[in-house]
């Protein structure tokens, strides 16, 4: 009995080249289509900026810090200033007696200097500075007299420290002179206590301690 089948291939033939190609063509479109999916995950490449490209402008800060306050000017007064204290001024002495008119002076503690005149009476004729003028603690006004300085007893200030002697005889109307400087009791005055004076005369106290007794030189020897 005769087989009519036909003997199987050696893998050479058209069949085996068929499938050898389709295979081939299936690994080229595979790599394509990876490549393909490869670009477009990673998107665009970052392009050069090109010869008169500028670049983005940075964005402006708005941090509040950053803002700088324009400087504030401080007010500066207007007006005009006064060394004097609100109030102060020379009292309205003329006509009255001048040792009223010392006591309105010190009360204001304003200083005072008495010119005594070659008329009658005890009235202050005008002042210097004029009253009502504004003036500062301290200053010191002058009153004219209209008649002579009064006679005065010269008080005893001998138990005394030398600054409370001298407030006791500027009360009287006399004036302190030192003759040894303020520090210290009184050991000495002249005129003595008990003396007649006149205002505005001065009184020379001795303060501090006693002055030593010289020493007695001695006579050269004859010869």
């Amino acid at each position: 009995m005769t087989d009519e089948r036909q003997p199987a291939g050696d893998g050479t033939g058209p069949g085996r080249g068929r499938l050898l190609l389709g295979g081939g063509m299936a690994v080229v479109l595979l790599a394509v289509i990876g490549a393909s999916v490869g670009w477009i995950l990673a998107g665009e490449p970052e392009r050069s900026a090109a010869p008169g490209d500028s670049a983005p402008p940075a964005a402006a800060s708005t941090s509040a810090s950053a803002t700088s306050a324009p400087p504030t000017t401080a007010a500066r007064p207007t007006g005009t200033r006064t060394s004097a204290p609100a109030g102060l001024a020379v009292p309205g002495v003329v006509g009255a007696d001048f040792e009223q008119a010392r006591r309105d002076l010190r009360e204001r503690r304003l200083g005072w200097r008495l010119v005594f005149g070659t008329g009658t009476g005890r009235t202050v004729e005008r002042t210097s500075p004029a009253p009502g003028t504004p003036v500062k603690r301290g200053t010191t006004v002058t009153m004219w007299v209209s008649g002579p300085a009064p006679a005065v007893t010269v008080p005893d200030v001998g138990t005394l420290s030398c600054s409370d002697a001298a407030d006791d005889l500027v009360e009287a109307g006399l004036y302190p002179r030192y003759a040894t400087g303020r520090q210290g009791p009184v050991t000495a005055q002249e005129p003595v206590a008990g003396s007649t004076a006149r205002w505005n005369d001065q009184v020379t106290l001795t303060c501090g301690d006693k002055a030593s007794t010289p020493p007695t030189v001695s006579p050269p020897p004859t010869p």
